[in-house]
């Protein structure tokens, strides 16, 4: 069964002026969250982010959960992200076929 990524922000932090504009991003506490409609994983961590100069500034109020996870990935790079997702796949792996088990007792 396929495994289906979902990525999500749970806070961004701001200065409340830089250059001039209000409440700029410089950390999104990011989350992603792995299932396969069984088992599921997740992981969590931050990731500072900088203005990019070539690109016009988008107010705090209008920035959208796929703007800000694209600065995420962008920001931690396409390996880490990979990386990312092929340990949570091994997570979900071994919830599916345990690598150790623990049965009950056979004279209970």
């Amino acid at each position: 069964m396929p495994i289906t990524y979902t990525w999500n922000v749970a806070q961004m932090d701001c200065y409340p002026e830089a250059d001039g504009e209000t409440d700029v991003v410089f950390t999104v506490h990011w989350t992603l969250a792995a299932t396969d409609d069984t088992y599921g994983a997740g992981a969590y961590g931050t990731v500072g982010v900088t203005a990019d100069p070539d690109e016009p500034f988008t107010p705090y109020a209008d920035l959208t959960l796929d703007q800000v996870v694209g600065w995420v990935k962008d920001a931690m790079g396409e390996e880490k992200v990979d990386q990312l997702e092929v340990a949570l796949a091994d997570q979900i792996a071994t919830q599916a076929n345990p690598p150790v088990v623990t049965p009950p007792l056979p004279w209970g």
